[in-house]
């Protein structure tokens, strides 16, 4: 648990930590030394199962909605302690072309995404500034760099992420907290594991490592950014993507 990106005596929250990516992220974050809170908005059983795995607590919660987000940051406080590092994953996708999108398809993007992670964020800030340290990364995307046909939402949602993140880093870095972004490219989920054979040809195309990720690569560079040797990085976006988003 100790020697390099050592998170021993921290505290952790992962939103949306049960499932594919975010189960990486706090299996990483856990093997580090950090003590984990598992967020989840469905799955208990998997969230509870990840959680006891790393001696953490999982918790519901819909970050979505100020209120839960509030609470969910909370509840971390009264059971683990104050929040060193907060990862923030929870997201969801509901794609179609932009002319059949619907306004509750954009909203519950945009929510979820977006606005769950300005929520959490804002829940956090407070107590770091006071305490004079933190640590924020925010999970992006490529394709809120470079946009993506019938993701109008998505990327719309983390484009903002992308911006939300560098005003944080502003806003809190004098006071020695830091944020920052990490961006996927297509990583080996899911998600990706529904595309056709000739959309994942093209993907594999485009990608120079000829490869897509891991969930395990991803939670990799989170770890480090939420470690003591990424102290002077903020308001930085680092691309995990094979070399995709070139």
């Amino acid at each position: 648990m100790s020697g390099y990106a050592s998170l021993e005596g921290k505290v952790a929250l992962v939103t949306g930590g049960s499932r594919g990516i975010g189960a990486a992220i706090s299996r990483e974050l856990g093997s580090a030394g950090a003590r984990v809170a598992v967020n989840y908005r469905s799955g208990k059983e998997p969230a509870e199962e990840i959680a006891s795995e790393i001696g953490g607590i999982a918790l519901a919660a819909n970050v979505g909605d100020p209120a839960e987000a509030k609470e969910l940051i909370e509840r971390v406080e009264s059971e683990l302690g104050d929040i060193d590092v907060l990862v923030n994953n929870a997201g969801i996708t509901r794609d179609t072309l932009i002319a059949r999108m619907s306004d509750q398809e954009w909203e519950e993007v945009i929510e979820t995404n977006l606005r769950g992670t300005f929520n959490t964020c804002r829940a956090v800030a407070r107590k770091m500034l006071k305490r004079r340290s933190g640590a924020i990364v925010n999970l992006t995307s490529v394709v809120g760099i470079h946009g993506n046909p019938g993701q109008a939402n998505y990327a719309a949602s983390k484009a903002g992420i992308i911006g939300l993140t560098k005003a944080l880093a502003r806003e809190l870095g004098s006071r020695g907290v830091r944020a920052n972004a990490v961006a996927p490219g297509y990583i080996s989920t899911e998600l990706t594991d529904v595309l056709s054979e000739e959309i994942r040809g093209a993907i594999l195309a485009n990608t120079p490592m000829g490869r897509l990720g891991s969930p395990e690569d991803v939670a990799a560079a989170v770890r480090f950014l939420c470690s003591d040797e990424a102290a002077f990085i903020t308001g930085d976006v680092l691309l995990v993507d094979g070399g995709l988003g070139m």
